[in-house]
């Protein structure tokens, strides 16, 4: 009976020991890329520095801070992770603490029932009388390999105590350096929301100071459009005779917005800007073939574009995407999740992606309002 709530026990620790393992990991591959990032950001505040001392424009300024503050939000968003995936380890350890605790109060209270049995044993019937009184030699054999065995499992469940003991107190000691570890990250995270607030205060004092034309002249810098459009140039090829949505026209309307709950905050031509909370969907407002996919190097954002038809609509600045290049689209598929962006006249952060859409030839406009017009 014992034996069996020992391996059942023994069971239920390898069952808390092999998610911790791969917790342990993800936790070292996220320090990999909050080192990655930390490193970034120390060069950009290197960069930003050398701008002030040597009195550049402050467009040059913004436009640094502004790539700070973005990369500082995905260290914060990464540390945020490491700290669930920390206390998430936190928790296991805890619980396999307690787990060994009730293994080894178990163990140890077998150890105490042998040792008494074994010593009335020896008071009031020793081994001596127990082996002589046997009634043959084959008797005998079989007494003497039974104390044998009573021996040697006294002897294993002394050091299977030990090696409990030693099992809790290294557990012990993971949990105590886990639990540091957690406390130093959210040091950490509080580091940085401090530093986030002084870099888009001094962000947003330096837009302050510039004028209207120098504002627009920087916003129109930092979106999209122009690498969209070169894009398109190479993609319109890509498109002839597609027939995936070719129901698609130029008269297509009153389709949903491409980003669950969200809302237009500006149009601009075959352009449009839609915003909406963190983490929501972004889908493809028509059957079609996803026809590519890019990758911003400068906010690590993703591009996509899909076939509707010969007409192309393009969805940039997704956090992530769940489509593969040359997938087969339906009208409200999700294809990625909404990315975060610095929105330079407040200097605050939002979730906004950029929308466009193209006809099969580059004379014909299109307006991104007509699409979602009721």
């Amino acid at each position: 009976m014992r034996k069996r709530l020992y391996i059942l026990t023994l069971t239920m620790l390898l069952a808390f020991a092999l998610p911790a393992v791969a917790q342990t990991s993800k936790i070292e591959q996220q320090k990999k890329v909050i080192a990655n990032l930390e490193r970034s950001i120390a060069r950009e505040e290197k960069q930003l520095a050398q701008l002030k001392k040597n009195k550049a424009s402050a467009e040059k300024q913004v436009a640094s801070l502004t790539k700070q503050i973005e990369k500082r939000n995905a260290l914060i968003r990464e540390t945020t992770r490491q700290i669930k995936r920390l206390t998430a380890e936190v928790n296991a350890s805890e619980m396999r603490l307690r787990s060994l605790g009730g293994q080894l109060t178990e163990l140890e209270e077998n150890v105490r029932v042998l040792v008494r049995s074994a010593y009335r044993n020896y008071r009031y019937q020793n081994h001596l009388t127990y082996l002589f009184s046997a009634k043959s030699f084959a008797d005998m054999a079989r007494r003497v390999a039974m104390l044998r065995v009573a021996t040697e499992y006294r002897i294993a469940q002394i050091k299977q105590v030990s090696a409990v003991r030693s099992d809790v107190q290294a557990e012990r000691n993971t949990l105590a350096k886990r639990r540091e570890e957690l406390s130093a990250t959210k040091r950490r995270l509080d580091n940085q929301r401090t530093k986030l607030r002084a870099d888009m205060a001094a962000a947003k004092k330096t837009v302050s100071q510039m004028s209207s034309k120098q504002q627009s002249v920087l916003r129109s810098k930092m979106e999209h459009e122009e690498k969209l459009n070169s894009a398109i140039k190479v993609l319109r090829k890509l498109t002839k005779g597609n027939k995936a949505g070719a129901s698609f026209s130029a008269n297509t309307t009153a389709l949903n917005l491409p980003v669950a709950g969200g809302k237009v905050k500006r149009y601009k031509g075959n352009m449009a800007e839609i915003v909406g909370k963190e983490g929501a969907a972004v889908t493809s407002i028509y059957e079609g073939k996803v026809v590519d996919i890019k990758r911003n190097k400068v906010n690590n954002k993703y591009d996509i574009y899909i076939a509707h038809g010969e007409y192309i609509t393009s969805y940039a600045n997704l956090s992530a995407v769940s489509v593969a290049k040359n997938a087969i689209v339906k009208k409200g598929q999700r294809i990625g999740t909404i990315g975060s962006a610095v929105n330079i006249s407040t200097m605050e952060m939002e979730y906004k992606i950029v929308f466009g859409i193209y006809a099969p030839s580059p004379d014909v406009k299109m307006s991104a309002a007509n699409c979602f017009k009721k």
